[in-house]
């Protein structure tokens, strides 16, 4: 069994990856903190979380078994300040903050609004996005874990393949989230049930922390120059789950065996499922899964996409437990087949 240790196992990443874990017998947790709920055990804090241990919420600060994979389920700046004494003893380390996703250390400045103290080790992290850097994962030492938004954009931009080669415009991407994905551990009255409930909007128009994460691995695989997209992110009044619509335009019409490459990709992805129509593409269906479903539609050289996925499983804990299979030689499917 290999240890895992959850730093900031209170917060909602933290439970659903506890959650998950009772289906992985690969994996034994040894270790959670949380500065707010120490000294509490896991069935006081969280009575109708199931789990195969009753651990003790500890501190922060407090010791961790020393051969223990460590998950950072923390702020940005907490990020920051632990990572690079983690590695230093020897661990190794998936992080679910955005502190160490950008290779642009000005784009990480202006989008989190942070100074990044150890941005050195960028030349060490692997991004946590299996489909598109699999080998590199495994046996990693230090994962960086993507954004629920940058996972739902950048995965199925990725699937077309060479088709992105021949965009003609910059990609149109509206998404639509629960609070539970907009809000995380900043919330605000906006957030609450109050500011949502028979309510709608966007927010962070132009100015996504995902938004440079988006750019930078939209990117990957390309010859030509990626020529960048407009994301909207907007704010349903629901809990958990986000919905991606894409407007692409081609230098060239799109023909039937563009759209079977890309249904190829798809079907070879054991956590990505292509549906005939995108009417079908709904968040009940994704829910509380590790699946990313998506489908399209073309009218000469426009497509549409839509994609859906659970922010909390395929956009933050799920993949982390896909990545952290392929960290310590596991089948990466491990612990989530039940999804």
């Amino acid at each position: 069994m290999k240890q895992i240790a959850i730093i900031g196992a209170g917060g909602l990443t933290g439970q659903e990856f506890i959650r998950l874990l009772v289906n992985h017998d690969g994996l034994e947790l040894v270790h959670i903190t949380s500065d707010k709920l120490a000294g509490k055990t896991l069935s006081e804090a969280f009575p109708g979380l199931l789990s195969k241990t009753n651990l003790t919420f500890q501190t922060h600060s407090a010791e961790i078994p020393p051969e223990a994979l460590v998950v950072l389920a923390v702020p940005n700046q907490a990020a920051l300040d632990m990572v690079p004494e983690l590695l230093q003893k020897g661990h190794r380390v998936l992080d679910l903050s955005g502190a160490y996703r950008l290779h642009d250390e000005e784009q990480f400045t202006k989008y989190y609004s942070l100074q990044h103290t150890s941005f050195f080790l960028m030349e060490q992290v692997v991004f946590g996005m299996p489909e598109l850097f699999r080998k590199d994962l495994q046996g990693a030492r230090f994962v960086s874990n993507p954004g629920c938004y940058a996972t739902s954009v950048i995965l199925p931009l990725y699937l077309l393949g060479e088709l992105r080669e021949e965009l003609k415009a910059k990609v149109v991407v509206d998404s639509k989230s629960g609070v539970s994905g907009a809000g995380g551990r900043t919330e605000d009255a906006g957030f609450s049930f109050n500011g949502v409930y028979e309510n709608f909007r966007a927010y962070k128009i132009l100015k996504h922390q995902h938004y440079p994460e988006m750019l930078e691995y939209s990117r990957v695989g390309m010859q030509r120059e990626f020529l960048g997209l407009v994301f909207t992110p907007h704010l349903l009044p629901l809990y958990r789950g986000i919905l991606s619509t894409f407007v692409l335009q081609f230098a060239r019409d799109i023909t039937g065996s563009d759209l079977q490459k890309i249904r190829q990709r798809c079907d070879a992805e054991p956590f990505v499922r292509f549906y005939d129509t995108p009417e079908e593409i709904r968040l009940d269906h994704v829910q509380n899964t590790n699946f990313l479903d998506l489908s399209l539609r073309v009218e000469g050289d426009t497509m549409v996409i839509v994609s859906a996925l659970d922010n909390l499983q395929k956009g933050a804990a799920g993949q982390a437990l896909q990545n952290i299979n392929l960290m310590l030689g596991m089948e990466e499917t491990k612990g989530l087949k039940f999804t």
